[in-house]
């Protein structure tokens, strides 16, 4: 069921969900969480799809906020979905003018009462997503800095402006790859004195890859510039030889060590609806996440009179182990 409401306002829109949910035969009950989406006209429609999509694991209502012509009247336009693509509800809510610049006023009335908000910013995310009024309505923040124009200025803006509670979806893109990154480094191995990640230009999983490997493990991991697509590549050198984990076609992984035979691991690339739907299991921080985003602040970290320092990819602290991340799930 599809309504449209022109003009609308916050009162409205909780009248029109409630009456669509009783045609539909049911109250708006089963939902364990609002989502919104900050987003804009044109990115709307595949942030929409992969959250309905998303949402046929996680039931949520899912609140679009997309500003329009700030320089016009201030106006509020609404379109509901209900029982269209998924088991909960969505709204896209279109703003004109002033009322843009206080979207939280608009988005707190609709917030589903008793669970918990999750904020995600498909496009370029604010610099301090807690300290963003629609960030600092939610227990879990998500950002994307492969989406941005300069993706690894944006991950090291992010960093500076890290709070608990905040992830960004390249570090979720690498979550296969950090699994069994983990597995291979369970066998017996020399000893790892550096290695290298292997991606296209400017791939900010890569960087999260190599200062997760150099935090945990507290030798240095470089990053080289490959063909793609995504991560193509990890190495590590060892006393024994070196350990390679090559994916050049996007889909299946070729594992090397030495004096063993050559393995190949499915290690396909995801969709954005499957990355969004992980993030969503979790609500409370990802504290491997903040740790391993930590050392690329310094690369915009300024030095004694005012100048930026840049650093390469750093050798990490003293690590207890390599392990793929965790914590609580939902």
């Amino acid at each position: 069921m599809m309504i449209d409401l022109a003009q609308t306002s916050t009162g409205q829109i909780h009248d029109a969900l409630r009456q669509a949910r009783q045609r539909l035969g049911g109250p708006a009950s089963g939902m364990v969480l609002t989502l919104v989406i900050v987003t804009d006209e044109t990115a709307q429609y595949d942030a929409v799809r992969a959250a309905s999509e998303a949402a046929r694991e996680h039931p949520c209502r899912v609140l679009a906020v997309i500003i329009r012509r700030p320089e016009s009247g201030s106006r509020l336009d609404a379109e509901i979905r209900v029982g269209e693509a998924s088991p909960g509800e969505t709204v896209l809510l279109r703003m004109y003018g002033p009322l843009g610049q206080h979207a939280d006023s608009v988005v707190i009335p609709l917030l589903m009462p008793d669970t918990p908000v999750v904020t995600w910013w498909p496009g370029s995310p604010p610099a301090i997503p807690a300290a963003d009024p629609l960030g600092a309505l939610a227990q879990r923040r998500i950002t994307d800095a492969a989406a941005a124009a300069k993706p690894q200025f944006c991950l090291e803006t992010l960093a500076r402006g890290y709070r608990p509670g905040d992830t960004d979806l390249s570090w979720t893109r690498a979550t296969p790859w950090r699994t069994l990154l983990a597995a291979t480094l369970d066998q017996a191995h020399g000893r790892i004195s550096g290695g290298a990640i292997a991606a296209e230009q400017g791939n900010p999983s890569a960087d999260l890859i190599a200062s997760w490997l150099s935090t945990r493990l507290a030798v240095p991991f470089e990053t080289e510039v490959s063909e793609g697509p995504g991560i193509t590549g990890v190495t590590f050198a060892t006393e024994d030889g070196t350990i390679s984990l090559t994916r050049p076609d996007g889909r299946v992984a070729l594992l090397r060590r030495p004096d063993q035979p050559e393995r190949k691991v499915s290690l396909h690339r995801r969709e954005t609806s499957e990355l969004l739907a992980e993030e969503l299991r979790r609500l409370d921080p990802d504290e491997v996440y903040a740790e391993s985003i930590a050392p690329l602040a310094a690369a915009l970290a300024p030095e004694p009179g005012g100048a930026k320092r840049v650093s390469g990819r750093r050798r990490g602290s003293e690590g207890a182990g390599l392990t793929a991340g965790g914590g609580t799930r939902k």
